[in-house]
């Protein structure tokens, strides 16, 4: 049966390049981490490229490793820049490439990226502080995971769980905000700069850390916005503020962390909005804004 022709909708001028976050990967057993956003992006008009780094290490390192494939892209393709999307602790990983090489970069679009932390970070690096034995068992056991993953994955990256954990605190995203703070908000919980050094800036998150019984993922999310202090929203894992950088095209999708990229295997809310629609509208956005 042959594919219904493009209708050019997701056609952007530049390549659209996706960078997981925390424990992410490209495809992992049959499990894909973007499950069908290349897919429903390319079947209108758009390049799409999939980028593996640390699955866990700090947003400079993950970044180091992100700029000579976004170069790999440019010369496979011929163009000028590429929009740089990141999810999670992809979205300091992107902010970063922006900022040291902004000649390569059109867009960066954070989806619940952690632009100013997270108490889940805060909680477990203050536990590591306090305990010896805790951070020893962190560092092992996540390590562990990031090692399993990465080889099974092919990625063939360094881990280091601490200094990806550490790198989400607040107090280090103080930091690196600092050094690489385009886009980011003045104000607590406002938009930040629409475009800085040439390089537009967008972002979304969700609001709804339980979504779907049938998700074994939402055990995770369920879990994890424990730690957030009571009224703030989050998506399990980021909360709402945190996540905002430049234009904010939404921030109360009802979605968790993982829904957010059409994770498990595209299970989310019955009756919301589909991540993939999300998608597409922002590679339509992207094209009429003439990147």
């Amino acid at each position: 049966m042959s594919k219904p022709p493009s209708t050019g909708y997701t056609e952007t001028k530049y390549p659209i390049v996706l960078t997981h976050g925390l424990y992410g990967f490209d495809s992992l057993l049959g499990v894909d981490y973007w499950h069908k956003v290349p897919e429903t992006l390319r079947q209108d008009g758009a390049e799409v490229f999939l980028t593996t780094v640390s699955n866990s290490n700090s947003p400079e390192i993950r970044g180091e490793q992100l700029i000579p494939q976004v170069e790999k892209i440019l010369a496979m393709t011929g163009a000028e820049k590429v929009n740089l999307i990141g999810h999670s602790h992809g979205g300091p990983t992107t902010r970063y490439v922006a900022s040291v090489r902004p000649d390569l970069i059109a867009s960066v679009t954070t989806i619940a990226g952690v632009n100013r932390g997270t108490p889940v970070a805060d909680t477990l690096t203050e536990w590591s502080n306090n305990s010896s034995a805790f951070e020893g068992l962190l560092a092992t056991f996540g390590n562990l995971l990031a090692k399993v993953i990465d080889g099974i994955s092919g990625g063939g990256h360094p881990q280091d769980i601490i200094a990806s954990m550490r790198s989400m605190t607040t107090a280090d995203t103080i930091e690196f905000n600092k050094k690489h703070g385009a886009g980011i908000p003045t104000t607590e919980c406002g938009e930040g700069a629409y475009v800085e050094n040439g390089i537009r800036y967008y972002s979304w998150s969700g609001v709804q850390p339980v979504t779907n019984i049938l998700d074994p993922l939402d055990l995770l999310t369920g879990t994890t916005q424990n730690f957030f202090p009571d009224g703030v929203a989050n998506d399990g894992l980021v909360g709402r503020c945190s996540s905002h950088l430049g234009m904010v095209i939404r921030d109360d999708f009802k979605m968790n962390h993982l829904d957010e990229v059409n994770m498990l295997l595209g299970i989310h809310h019955l009756t919301e909005t589909d991540p993939l629609t999300v998608f597409r509208t922002h590679a339509n956005r992207l094209k009429q804004a003439g990147l």
